[in-house]
């Protein structure tokens, strides 16, 4: 990754602003999960990337800055996985308290110490050059705590900015609602309006022991509320975390951000004023810990790809060739109005979970190499109603930083990726525990052809490619410590990889908390986890079938685990031993092939 400095002015003054320039493969503009997942995904398939971020923490939404939950398709079996789920499982093995620094922390370090990757933060994108109107050749930056302006030059970009900022290159792109005639859906209003949903700003409340009650003062400049004024609003302090403070979506939720954050400090301060010191009492045992000072964004800028996802895609269950990526929030659709509608604050209208989400809308329709992820891909209002949902936005991160990777390793465009290497991102998708509902995962052929046997119950889920629970198949094998299961090969062979995919129990969505009851917060990785085993090896060499221990794993807390071997030896045989879960009797695993 090539940076070049050049200073000007001397050390006595300075006569103007320091530049630098990066040279790399991808450059992605917006570091919250869709970006952070993105710009990974693509370091760890060899991508040379610069992630730049406006602000000083990432997550976006998800970051202390904003506290949103993570968010992703209804279902027991539907969580998300890939670079998101190993993120969830590092934040409940070091941060069992669920606190928010140490969240943020968790997030720069998977972007800063990844190799490949180099990371801004601080760092405004304003401007972009182009060749002829159809490529981005470069992007400037404004990097405000070192008062230096970054020039990026890259080979393909991304726009994972929420607002879609690389749309000054000339992108085709969307605002608004469609009107029910463009794409016939039938829940779009009839005529279509530049109206969105609304930024929000959330509270995050504290419990405490009634007798030490601490009362509320509001700020003068607060609006005073009753409860007749909220109607279907939810007046509580256990499990609110107040998405609904929410203005915007009648105006522009870009440009007129500073006066609605404004606005919603006042709403914000005013609704805690009601509850806690409601008449009723209900406020009494908590405390206003935290009130954020950003807004968090739901809509504004939509780029146009070779597909636009619609309410009618949703409803048939999006069951695309080219799928990448899943949904399955309802689509929940908020009054442009927000917090001055009298109605409910949103309505939920049914979405199949999972639905599948294509390739063609992680890309422009007219800029050649530009790539997007989140809440600004190619989506009508209503089917983005449910895919902004942030591990929705993650899960399409990661598929559009692999694609990128490969727009990179074969020269050619996003499209071309789509025409050429399509199998080749979804084989790759899948190696990395990314779900892509009703396509199982490749088996190594090696693994396919080897005898498989267990100590006891039955092996064969785990070359199943399905790694997962689904409905009533447990598509797993248990096995209590001390346990095996073992591949047997007609010929000695050479082993490079063994790949394992465990149960990190997906019913559980491992948000981080919207309040902090009495109890404290607790966090604990899933009690069915492989915490240690062993592979061992049946040398070609070794004509009394011993066996011989070639990696001893401890402390494991990840789903996903991809082992090397030595494949300079010759083996008949690789075997799986389990030692330790993380509390169960057994642990449970859905995948287990070497290759």
């Amino acid at each position: 990754m090539m940076k070049q400095y050049t200073r000007a002015g001397t050390s006595e003054r300075r006569t103007a602003f320091d530049v630098i320039e990066h040279d790399v493969d991808l450059c992605v503009v917006g570091g919250g999960m869709a970006g952070l997942c993105a710009a990974i995904a693509a370091a760890r398939h060899g991508t040379r990337v610069l992630l730049m971020n406006d602000r000083a923490v990432l997550g976006g939404n998800a970051s202390s800055e904003i506290r949103m939950w993570i968010c992703g398709a209804h279902g027991a079996d539907n969580k998300e996985t890939g670079i998101l789920e190993e993120i969830m499982l590092d934040n409940y093995h070091r941060n069992e308290s669920l606190k928010y620094p140490l969240w943020d922390a968790l997030l720069y370090e998977k972007a800063k110490f990844q190799p490949g990757l180099e990371l801004l933060l601080n760092c405004t994108c304003n401007d972009l050059t182009t060749e002829g109107g159809a490529r981005i050749s470069s992007i400037k930056a404004w990097q405000m705590t070192t008062q230096t302006w970054h020039i990026a030059r890259a080979k393909v970009f991304a726009d994972c900015s929420g607002d879609s900022v690389l749309r000054i290159s000339g992108a085709e792109y969307r605002w608004g609602r469609e009107g029910r005639a463009e794409f016939s859906e039938s829940l779009a209003p009839e005529q279509p309006d530049r109206k969105t949903m609304g930024n929000s700003i959330l509270l995050q409340l504290r419990e405490i022991p009634a007798a030490e009650h601490v009362p509320f003062i509001p700020p003068a400049w607060a609006h005073k509320f009753s409860e007749a004024d909220l109607p279907h609003r939810p007046l509580m302090p256990r499990g609110n975390n107040f998405w609904w403070i929410e203005i915007g979506g009648t105006a522009d939720t870009i440009a007129g951000t500073e006066d609605q954050r404004d606005e919603l400090l006042k709403i914000g301060f005013g609704v805690w004023d009601l509850i806690k010191n409601h008449p009723d009492g209900r406020g009494h045992g908590w405390e206003l810990e935290w009130i954020g000072q950003l807004p968090g964004k739901r809509e504004n800028v939509r780029y146009v790809g070779d597909h636009t996802l619609t309410q009618n895609d949703i409803d048939a269950a999006g069951r695309f060739d080219d799928i990448v990526a899943f949904g399955g929030w309802t689509m929940d659709d908020h009054p442009p109005e927000a917090f001055r509608y009298p109605g409910p604050p949103t309505t939920f209208h049914p979405a199949p979970s999972p639905y599948g989400i294509p390739y063609r809308s992680l890309y422009s329709r007219n800029i050649d190499n530009l790539f997007f992820a989140g809440r600004n891909i190619s989506a009508s209002h209503m089917a983005l109603s449910s895919t902004r949902v942030m591990a929705t936005c993650a899960v399409m991160g990661q598929a559009m930083g692999t694609a990128a990777a490969l727009a990179v390793r074969y020269g050619c465009s996003p499209r071309e990726v789509h025409s050429a290497h399509l199998r080749e991102l979804q084989a790759m998708l899948l190696d990395d525990d990314c779900y892509l509902p009703w396509r199982p995962r490749p088996i190594p052929e090696l693994s396919q052809r080897a005898g498989l046997t267990a100590s006891a119950g039955n092996p064969e889920p785990l070359r199943s490619g399905i790694d997962r629970s689904l409905g009533d198949a447990d598509n797993g094998w248990w096995g209590a410590p001390g346990a095996w299961v073992e591949y047997r090969f007609d010929a000695p062979v050479r082993l490079s990889r063994a790949r394992f995919t465990f149960d990190s129990n997906l019913k559980d969505h491992k948000r981080m908390p919207c309040s902090t009851p009495l109890k404290g917060n607790h966090a604990r990785i899933p009690p069915m986890m492989a915490r240690a085993f062993d592979i061992e090896v049946l040398d070609d060499a070794q004509g009394d079938g011993a066996w011989t221990c070639v990696a001893q794993v401890r402390d494991n807390h990840q789903r996903l685990v991809r082992l090397p071997l030595n494949a300079a030896r010759l083996i008949r045989g690789a075997r799986f031993v389990v030692r330790e879960s993380w509390g169960a009797e057994c642990v449970h695993v859905f995948a287990f092939d070497v290759s």
